[in-house]
C-alpha cells in the first residue's frame, strides 16, 4: 500500500511501518548517499576537506552540533541543507501540535485520541520540507517562546484549572518534534534561557512551568555562533556547551578560486538578468581580491569577519553599475571597467566593521584604499613590479608610458560618458599601453584589452608613478610631477 492512502493506524501496522528517532533518520540516509558517493551538501564550496567531513562524521555519531564561524561562513545554509537527510515523509497523529509518532505517542492529546479510537485512530503526512525550524536568538526570547507557558484563554476556553496539563500551550521547540531545530546566533540567547535547554538536550524533555511534565522530545539540534560574541554581546554557558555533541568550525574561502565559484553561483540570476554586460576574468579577481585585502586590513576588525555577501553584493552592484552607463550612453552591450568598481563602494561600506584608525579614514576612503590594494595585488599576477626608485641601467618596462603622460600638459581623462568606443580609442591614444600589454599577457581579448589598460594605469598611480583624480564623471590621469604642480 502507498504511504498516501494510509489514513489510519491499522493500515500503518499492516504496511510494517516502525518508529525511527530523528537521530537514527538523518544517520542511515547519510549512510545511504555516502555508500552511493552522492554529494551531501549541494552549492557548498570550500568546505570538502575541513566542515563537511565534520558535519557528517557528527550526524554519523547522533550529535547535537553547534557551528562557530565569522558572518558569512554558510552557517545557517549548512543547517537547511540537513533537511534533504530526513526520510521524504513521516507519519503524524492528525491533529497533534507536537508531530506525535503513531506508535510512539508522547502528547496528551495524542494518547487519549488512540486510546478513544485504536486502530482508526486517523493519520496525516508531514513532509521533510516542513520538519524544520529556526529561530534567531535575541535578547526578548523568552522561556514561553521557546519551550512553552500556560495558556489563560486556553483554560478559560476549556473551563480548566491551572494544575491541568491541557492548559499548556507550547513553544517552538515542542512543535519541531521530530524536526530539525536550528538557533542562530546562541551566545545573544540570555543565560537564563540557555539554562531552560539543558533537559532537553540531555533527557529530551521538557519542564513548563510547575508542571510534573515529561516529554521526551525527538530533536535535532543545530546552533551558530559567532566567536566574536563570546566577548562582545554574550556568551554561551559552558554547561550547555557542555551538552552539544560537536563544535565545528567554519571558515572563508582559502584562495580566490573557490571564492570565485561562490560568487558566480549565488549571482546566476543576477547575471543572467543582465546578458548585454561582459565582465573580463581579471575584474573578478580583482573583486574577489577585495574581500581578502579587506580582511588584512589594519583598518577592519578582523574579529567580526568580512562576509561573503560583501563579493555576492559587490558584483551585483558591478554589473548595474556598468549596465547603467550602458543606458546612458546608447550602447547595447558593454564591457565593465575599471572605473565602474567606484560604482561598489557602497556594497563595500555596509560590509565592514572599521577600528578607530578606519573611523578616522572614513568608510568610504576605506573602501576606495581595498579596491586599489586589490588592482595592486592582481596587477602584479601578470606585470613585473614597478620599482620606485630604478637604477641607471636597469630595464623600465612602464619608462615610455610614464613619459607619454609627461608630455600631456592637460592630463588625460577616461569618462564615463563615453561609449565603448569612445572609451577604447581613448586608451588607444596612450600606444605605450599596447606595448608592455604585447610583451607580458598573451592572448588577450578585445573585450578585455581595454580593462588591462586601465589596469596598468591604475596600478601606475598605486606605485607613484602617476596621478589620478575623480571628476564628476569619471577620472583624469596626470604624470606625478605635473599632478602635484596642478595641485599647488
Amino acid at each position: 500500500m502507498k504511504t498516501q492512502n494510509i489514513k489510519t493506524l491499522a493500515q500503518l501496522k499492516k504496511a510494517g511501518y516502525s518508529y525511527k528517532p530523528i537521530k537514527e533518520e538523518l544517520r542511515q540516509n547519510l549512510l545511504q548517499k555516502l555508500m552511493r558517493k552522492e554529494v551531501v551538501f549541494e552549492g557548498i564550496h570550500g568546505y570538502e576537506y575541513t566542515v563537511i567531513p565534520e558535519l557528517e562524521r557528527a550526524i554519523l555519531s547522533k550529535h547535537n552540533i553547534n557551528l562557530l564561524g565569522l558572518r558569512g561562513q554558510a552557517k545557517t545554509r549548512l543547517a537547511r541543507q540537513m533537511v534533504s537527510l530526513l526520510d521524504e515523509i513521516v507519519p503524524i497523529v492528525e491533529g497533534s501540535e507536537i508531530n506525535d509518532d503513531p506508535l510512539q505517542p508522547i502528547s496528551r492529546y495524542a494518547k487519549e485520541l488512540i486510546a478513544e479510537k485504536g486502530d482508526d485512530t486517523p493519520i496525516a503526512w508531514l513532509h521533510r520540507d516542513d520538519r524544520f525550524a529556526e529561530k534567531l536568538a535575541t535578547p526578548d526570547v523568552t522561556v514561553a517562546d521557546i519551550v512553552g507557558d500556560v495558556d489563560p484563554i486556553k483554560a478559560a476556553n476549556l473551563k480548566l484549572t491551572y494544575a491541568d496539563d491541557r492548559v499548556i500551550h507550547f513553544g517552538m521547540i515542542p512543535r519541531a518534534n521530530r524536526c530539525i531545530f536550528v538557533i542562530n546566533e546562541l551566545p545573544d540567547l540570555q543565560a537564563r534561557i540557555q539554562v531552560a535547554l539543558f533537559n532537553i538536550l540531555q533527557e529530551g524533555d521538557i519542564q513548563i512551568r510547575g508542571f510534573k511534565l515529561r516529554l521526551p522530545m525527538d530533536i535535532q539540534f543545530v546552533f551558530t555562533a559567532n566567536p566574536e560574541d563570546y566577548t562582545n554581546r554574550g556568551s554561551i554557558v559552558t554547561p550547555l556547551k557542555d551538552r552539544i555533541g560537536s563544535q565545528i568550525l567554519t571558515h572563508y574561502p582559502e584562495s580566490l578560486e573557490i571564492a570565485r565559484t561562490i560568487t558566480e553561483q549565488e549571482t546566476a540570476v543576477a547575471q543572467a538578468e543582465k546578458p548585454n554586460v561582459y565582465v573580463p576574468d581579471l575584474a573578478k579577481d580583482i573583486l574577489e581580491q577585495i574581500s581578502f585585502e579587506a580582511r588584512e586590513s589594519e583598518f577592519i576588525d578582523s574579529k567580526s569577519g568580512v562576509s561573503a555577501r560583501l563579493s555576492i553584493t559587490a558584483f551585483e552592484n558591478l554589473l548595474s553599475t556598468a549596465e547603467r552607463r550602458a543606458l546612458m550612453n546608447g550602447d547595447k552591450e558593454t564591457t565593465v571597467r575599471l572605473s565602474d568598481f567606484m560604482g561598489i563602494v557602497p556594497a563595500i561600506t555596509g560590509k565592514v566593521e572599521l577600528v578607530y584608525e578606519g573611523e578616522q579614514e572614513g568608510a568610504s576612503e576605506v573602501a576606495k584604499q581595498l579596491i586599489a590594494d586589490a588592482v595592486k595585488t592582481e596587477f602584479l599576477n601578470y606585470f613585473p613590479k614597478i620599482e620606485k626608485l630604478q637604477k641607471e641601467g636597469d630595464p623600465d618596462a612602464y619608462e615610455d608610458v610614464v613619459a607619454w603622460f609627461f608630455e600631456q600638459s592637460g592630463g588625460f581623462e577616461l569618462l564615463d560618458t563615453h561609449d565603448d568606443n569612445e572609451f577604447r580609442m581613448q586608451l588607444d591614444r596612450v600606444e605605450p599601453l599596447d606595448e608592455v600589454l604585447d610583451a607580458f599577457v598573451d592572448d588577450v581579448s578585445k573585450e578585455e584589452r581595454a580593462f588591462f589598460k586601465e589596469v596598468i594605469l591604475w596600478a601606475l598611480v598605486e606605485f607613484k608613478k602617476l596621478s589620478k583624480y575623480s571628476l564628476s564623471d569619471g577620472l583624469r590621469f596626470k604624470d606625478v610631477y605635473g599632478g602635484y604642480i596642478s595641485g599647488l
